[in-house]
Formats: structure tokens, C-alpha cells, sequence
């Protein structure tokens, strides 16, 4: 679970991402180096996943579903109001097949393993909070603080501590946590969890029977992590989420196996189901798999992107503002060439150089989608995260185990809740990007009636930008500049418009 993600959202790219909903005719030529992967055609027997994105009237997608089960195919779920089809196919030649269906726009394998086979930008292992540390911890926290929270040295780098007293948000706001599941049985959690807002998507058709929004084991504990930052209650046990005083839902994406992977239809069920269910803010620290970036020029790769942005652009269009995290890497996202040597994580990788203006990291690219990168204790880019000028919208605490924080434990980590009743750090953009999250709901919260365009521009307006700092950026101290920031006081490579602010939020 510890999967170096790189996320981008470049103003350059969404031009080219818009126009898919139109036609798909337009193939970045930087894009035509990379390898082709079909994935049904050269994987071993079995069955497949496939998504099929098609015009929305009623009388293509109904001929278009008679296609589907005539070539081999068996529906999983249709979202007749963006024209994705998720099916599955165990003919190595449904997809070309299909593509050449009149009214399919684009159609392609969400993988290139079977589906009998199931990431995250958590960077290392997890770190419990053992009895005798809580204990100290607890020692050093002041009256009318959480127990634990001497440890939340992010809280404080936000004023999220004082925002609380202020407003703590409204309990008619939801964040929904598209991850690997979130244990709403926690005490921490359980006093603002929205089960009616919650549900499994792991098969690409939304699961909503009561507890299926649950991580399957303690391993997959990355979403209960992040709801925790983002909406732990104060209520005198634990930690303390930076919007208290909103409810947090669980959406279900990762695979059940060791890998958790993020597959598209899973992706595109959950934007669908938060924006039905009047989700007013996703957190997403994942990048959809199988691949890192998504080339144009291939068919499967096309198709991903085409209906993860439909989902994501009807969320939009009923309310809901998309926050994701910018990825581990400490990759310069602003560059013209990147190595990929992941992809596709959930078969054989190739390495391969892509063109982040060109091949795209989805969800993160995706117009209109908040990218953050992260920061440490001081306030300065974490040594991890991912960055790029013109890249980057907004920062937020994620952590940095280089930089000790001033607290009970040194931990320069996240503090937040974990499944079966516990506590850890974690650190990563994973951890940054719900803090803004957060911050976006406690915005909307003051601005009820704000639209996601306005609370992307209120979440920029509030920020606190340090600017690029005037030293090398040298995490490592080896001598080596690790990172180079580019861009001015006020919007650059590092931070974007500035590390968000809760308190300002508020006021």
C-alpha cells in the first residue's frame, strides 16, 4: 500500500481531456511512443472487464447494450446519464469489436489481469500508537484539547484547532472518501459517519447493504486514516479531524486483495454514487490503476480516461468538488519527461517515458479537479511530494519523517485513526490532500450556496503561500538539490496558491 503515485492537473491539458467527451479524434502526437497494451488480447484466458463509454441518448445505449451481450458480453452496470457501460467479457475480441458499434465513442479493457485476480499515496509503513506512547502523549495535551492531540502539530500549522471554536462545519456537508474502506465503528468516527451517503464499489455497481463501506481487514487502513483527518469528532477520545463538525462517508474503491488496487469502473461508480447521494466534497489519494498515466493512443488507456471524466465531470456538475493528491515521487509534474516503470501495476510493467502533458494521471488531471501537493512540519515542501509550477492548486500537512515536529512524540507524521479502535502516522500526499478536503467543506459550510468552481477559488484565495524558499532545497542533505521551485510569491511550483488555512476559512 505504499505505491508511489504521480499526480498532475496542468490548465494545457484540459483542453485535450474535454474534447473526449466530444469525439476522442485527437492523439497527442508525444503520446504515440508509448507501448501499446491490449490488454484482453495478450493476457491469458479469462475474464475482463471492460469499459464501453457511448453516446447518452436512450436508443444508442440500448443498442449498444445488445451489442455487448451479442459479442460475449455480460453488463455489470450502465450509467445511461454519462454513457459509460461497465462490462465484462471473457472474448479476447470484444473490445475491437465493440469499438466499431456505432454510437461507442470509446472502449477498453480497466485492466490487464483477469477479474477473478483486486493504490494508495501513503509513503512507508504505517506507525501505531502504542498504549504507553498515547499515554505520554495524552500527558502533554492541554484542557480542552482531544487526548491525543499534543501530536497534531498539523491541526495547529493550519489553525484548524482554532477554526473549531470558531465553526467547526456543518453537519450538512459530506466529504466522501473514495479509498479502501473506512471503519465507522471507530469512536472517532462513528459520530459523524453518514451511512446513508456510504457505499461498496469495488465491482464498478454500487453495494449499499449496511457495513459494505468497511475495509476488509486492519491492512487496508488507509481510508479510515484519511476520513479521521478529515472529520474526527471532538469528543474527548483520541484525535481531532480538522472539520469536526462535518459527516464523513465512505466509498469503497480498492480491491479486497493485498494490492488494493483502484480499478476505473470502480473509480466511475464512486463519483456517480457521491454526486447522486449529495456529496458535497470527494477526497481522492489514489491514482486509478493499472496504469500511471493514460496515453491517448491506446485504446484501453483512451477509454479509462473518457469515462473516469465523465464521472467525474457529472459530480461536478451536481455540486460536488474533486480534491486529490498530487503523488509521492518528488517528480517535477511541470516537466516534459517522466519515467514510468509501473504501469501496469497489476501485470507485467513496462518502462516507459511519457509526456505528463500528454499521457494522463487520472484522476488528478482531470479538469477541475484540486491537486495538493504536501508539506512538513515547517511548513516547506515534504521531501516526497510530487510537484510543478502551474501543477500544484493548493498544500496541506502530509508529513515529513525527515523534519521532527515539536510535540510529545517527534513524530513529524500524520496522527489520525485507524481500524479496530486504533491510532497511527502516516505520511504522504494521501494525507495532505484530505486536510484540504476538509478545509473545502468547512468553506462550504460558510458558503452553502458556493458551486466547485468557487470553492476551488475560495480554497486558493485562503491560503498562506511561504513562496520557493531562498535556500537549496536539499532534503537529504547530501549536497544534491533534491527539488527546484519555480514560480513566484504568490503561485508556485512547491505550494501553489499556498498551504490552506483553516481558521481564514472559516472567518
Amino acid at each position: 500500500m505504499a505505491h508511489l503515485r504521480s499526480r498532475r492537473r496542468l490548465a494545457l491539458a484540459v483542453p485535450v481531456v474535454l474534447s473526449l467527451t466530444a469525439s476522442l479524434g485527437f492523439l497527442p502526437a508525444a503520446a504515440q511512443a508509448a507501448p501499446r497494451a491490449e490488454a484482453a488480447q495478450t493476457a491469458d484466458a479469462g475474464t475482463y472487464a471492460y469499459l464501453v463509454n457511448t453516446r447518452t441518448d436512450h436508443h444508442t445505449i440500448k443498442s449498444v447494450e445488445k451489442a455487448i451481450a451479442a459479442n460475449g458480453g455480460s453488463i455489470v452496470a450502465s450509467y445511461d446519464r454519462i454513457g459509460v457501460i461497465v462490462a465484462h467479457s471473457a472474448n479476447p475480441d470484444f473490445a475491437a469489436k465493440i469499438r466499431k458499434v456505432r454510437g461507442v465513442q470509446s472502449a477498453g479493457a480497466s485492466r490487464t489481469s483477469p477479474v477473478t485476480a483486486a493504490g494508495t499515496t501513503d509513503e512507508g509503513a504505517v506507525q501505531y500508537l502504542s498504549a504507553a506512547q498515547a499515554a505520554k502523549v495524552a500527558k502533554g495535551s492541554a484542557a480542552g484539547q482531544e487526548p491525543l492531540e499534543a501530536d497534531q502539530w498539523d491541526l495547529r500549522a493550519i489553525g484548524a484547532d482554532k477554526a473549531a471554536r470558531i465553526d467547526p462545519g456543518s453537519r450538512k456537508v459530506t466529504v466522501g472518501v473514495i479509498d479502501t474502506g473506512v471503519d465507522d465503528t471507530h469512536p472517532d468516527i462513528a459520530p459523524n459517519f453518514s451511512p446513508s451517503q456510504s457505499a461498496n464499489c469495488v465491482s464498478g455497481k454500487a453495494d449499499t447493504t449496511y457495513g459494505a463501506w468497511r475495509p476488509v481487514d486492519a491492512d487496508h487502513y488507509h481510508g479510515t486514516h484519511v476520513a479521521g483527518e478529515i472529520a474526527a469528532a471532538r469528543n474527548d477520545v483520541g484525535v481531532a479531524g480538522v472539520a469536526p463538525g462535518v459527516k464523513v462517508a465512505s466509498i469503497t474503491v480498492a480491491q479486497p486483495d493485498a494490492n488494493s488496487l483502484f480499478f476505473p469502473e470502480s473509480v466511475v461508480c464512486a463519483f456517480v454514487f457521491a454526486a447522486d447521494h449529495g456529496v458535497e466534497v470527494t477526497n481522492n489519494s489514489y491514482y486509478v490503476d493499472p496504469w500511471l498515466y493514460n496515453c491517448m493512443d491506446d485504446p484501453d488507456q483512451r477509454a479509462i480516461v473518457d469515462a473516469v471524466n465523465r464521472a467525474q465531470l457529472y459530480a461536478q456538475r451536481k455540486g460536488t468538488l474533486n480534491v486529490a493528491s498530487a503523488g509521492n515521487s518528488n517528480d517535477d509534474l511541470d516537466s516534459h519527461a517522466l519515467t514510468d516503470a509501473s504501469s501496469p501495476d497489476d501485470g507485467t510493467p513496462v518502462t516507459r517515458t511519457v509526456d505528463p502533458h500528454e499521457c494522463f494521471d487520472v484522476p488528478t488531471q482531470l479538469p477541475g479537479v484540486v491537486t495538493v501537493s504536501a508539506t512538513g512540519f515547517t511548513s516547506a515542501k515534504s521531501y516526497y511530494s510530487s510537484y510543478g509550477d502551474g501543477v500544484i492548486d493548493v498544500a496541506g500537512p502530509g508529513g515529513d519523517a525527515r523534519v521532527p515536529a515539536d510535540t510529545p512524540s517527534k513524530n513529524g507524521r500524520i496522527l489520525s485513526t485507524l481500524p479496530n479502535n486504533q491510532y497511527g502516522f502516516l505520511q504522504g500526499t494521501s494525507m495532505a490532500s484530505p486536510h484540504v478536503a476538509a478545509v473545502a467543506a468547512l468553506l462550504k459550510s460558510t458558503h452553502p450556496h458556493a458551486s466547485p468552481a468557487r470553492l476551488q477559488a475560495l480554497l486558493k484565495a485562503q491560503a498562506d503561500n511561504p513562496g520557493c524558499p531562498t535556500d537549496p532545497y536539499d532534503t537529504d542533505g547530501d549536497g544534491v538539490v533534491d527539488a527546484t521551485c519555480e514560480g513566484g510569491k504568490h503561485v508556485n511550483g512547491f505550494y501553489g496558491y499556498g498551504i490552506v488555512n483553516a481558521l481564514r476559512a472559516v472567518k
